[in-house]
């Protein structure tokens, strides 16, 4: 498969699938790498919006106080947060929607994806499950339940960028084409595969690589044989590895794409050497302490990164996310009935669940003479949202791709013209996780402005919040407003059907289950 090439001025060209770029797709192909910007994403797995001691609210609170991220703090105060940045309750849905720019909804990637043709679900005693896609996506055809896009990477790549992944895919399962980040336009590939968590963060333990294929892990991170029983941690060797691409990629003197997609803070739960002993001075349990560990190495990783733009002049041309693609794990029963390491608090409950805990994330940019310092967007965005806005930021308006991108542009936010957030946000989750806990599993939710509703497939229950004066959702008014309850249930119904979502059947009677606008 040839990857595909810049467009030349006033021309087309083909993609393998079909896909087809006007020669407006990048209209300043000529340009010099000094007008278009380098963008790093700096992408946190299972980072909780209280995972941090920068506060994405009016207030402190106990858990900003816990943990030291102070390389979030500096990029915040060069760039803008975001208060109400959400994803999906799952890594997998949130991460094959910021590579398509669809709703999970649309491309039913909905739960989490590991091996080629086996459902990561757990049963329902009453429901069965949807098929949905859980090979993933794919730029090509060719493997069933998978959902066939282009990303924005590919465009990237073909305008121009040269395109670097270093940590977490989690794209597509095993041995399907999306498991590869070249597949979808990375030339250089750190780390990445179908696995979507790590093993161990470990070098003594080879990050859970083995010479024996029978004893190996099913998330064993690849390619970073040099680390093996160094002492080096995960987050640190990751972090090595993306500095040495940027160094090369300053050589090639055209801009760059950096997805620094780290592993961290899922779990296990390793202790980070480096920071652990602190945090259990401050009086953590060693499981808190190794969590608090974990989040730092991270917020480090971050710090490495800017410094690095900072020592080869490269800051002032770089846009710089940063971003977390699912709740911080707080939910339930723990993995392995491990205690709670942390919490989302003042947010309801955590990953898996469509609470806000589960959904919203700890988001800044930094855009130097585009955003101003130190400023704050109160907003809401979602993951598919990255798609047109990373494209945008990078020049290329015009563009053809095979899915429907359900993504709107925050660039408009980013610039300071803002507009009351009216637009509904969905979310589908026909699924069962594996974790126990509040809004957990079968649900499906919409905001539009100020209210959230909250349907669960299996109870036909629905939840009504006004999340800007109840942010913990502790007050439904689902019985105090049923004309409203009924508005948004037609509108959460128009759009699952309009997008083609999946939703659980009756066991029994072989019936699919309402939709939220059905009796």
């Amino acid at each position: 498969m040839k990857p595909l090439q810049p467009t030349p001025p006033g021309n087309l060209f083909m993609a393998v699938t079909a896909l087809m770029l006007p020669s407006t797709a990048f209209a300043q192909a000529g340009h010099t790498h000094t007008e278009r910007p380098n963008i790093i994403l700096f992408m946190v797995d299972d980072m909780g919006w209280q995972d941090t001691s920068l506060p994405f609210w009016n207030q402190r609170t106990f858990y900003n106080d816990r943990y030291e991220t102070p390389n979030m703090e500096r990029l915040a105060a060069q760039g803008m947060m975001f208060t109400q940045a959400y994803a999906c309750p799952i890594s997998s849905p949130s991460r094959c929607s910021l590579m398509t720019g669809s709703n999970a909804a649309r491309h039913r990637v909905t739960n989490w994806t590991l091996e080629k043709n086996k459902s990561t679900d757990l049963s329902d005693d009453s429901l069965a499950l949807p098929d949905w896609n859980y090979n993933g996506i794919s730029r090509v055809d060719g493997c069933r339940n998978t959902y066939k896009a282009v990303s924005f990477v590919n465009l990237l790549q073909a305008s121009g960028y040269h395109t670097i992944h270093c940590g977490k895919a989690h794209w597509g399962a095993k041995d399907t084409p999306g498991e590869n980040p070249t597949h979808w336009g990375f030339e250089v590939n750190i780390a990445g595969h179908a696995g979507g968590g790590p093993a161990t963060y470990l070098s003594e333990r080879c990050f859970g690589n083995t010479t024996d294929p029978k004893k190996q892990h099913k998330m064993a991170i690849p390619g970073l044989e040099k680390y093996w029983n160094t002492g080096v941690f995960l987050t640190e060797a990751l972090t090595r590895e993306a500095i040495s691409a940027l160094d090369k990629a300053k050589r090639y003197n055209q801009p760059f794409y950096l997805y620094m997609s780290h592993y961290a803070v899922h779990i296990p739960i390793d202790r980070d050497p480096r920071y652990f002993a602190k945090y259990l001075r401050k009086g953590l349990s060693e499981k808190e302490a190794a969590y608090a560990s974990l989040v730092e190495g991270m917020d480090k990783s971050l710090g490495d990164i800017l410094d690095w733009l900072d020592q080869n002049g490269e800051s002032r041309r770089t846009i710089v996310i940063f971003m977390s693609d699912n709740g911080g794990y707080a939910t339930g029963t723990q993995w392995r009935d491990e205690p709670l390491f942390t919490q989302n608090f003042p947010l309801r409950s955590g990953k898996g669940s469509m609470y806000e805990g589960g959904i919203r994330e700890p988001m800044i940019v930094r855009w130097p003479s585009v955003v101003r310092p130190k400023s704050v967007c109160g907003q809401y965005i979602m993951i598919e949202d990255f798609f047109p806005t990373l494209l945008e930021m990078a020049g290329i308006k015009h563009y053809k791709v095979p899915q429907k991108v359900d993504g709107k542009s925050f660039v408009p936010l980013l610039k300071g013209q803002e507009k009351p957030s009216r637009r509904p946000l969905v979310w589908n989750y026909p699924n069962v996780w594996g974790n126990t806990g509040p809004g957990i599993s079968l649900n499906c939710a919409l905001r539009e402005g100020p209210w959230k509703l909250i349907y669960n497939y299996k109870t036909r229950r629905k939840e009504l919040y006004d999340i800007p004066n109840d942010i913990g959702e502790a007050h439904d008014l689902a019985a105090s407003r049923p004309s409203l309850v009924a508005k948004l249930s037609k509108k959460l119904g128009r759009y699952l059907r309009k997008m083609g979502a999946q939703r659980p059947s009756d066991k029994r009677s072989g019936r699919p289950c309402p939709w939220p606008d059905e009796p």
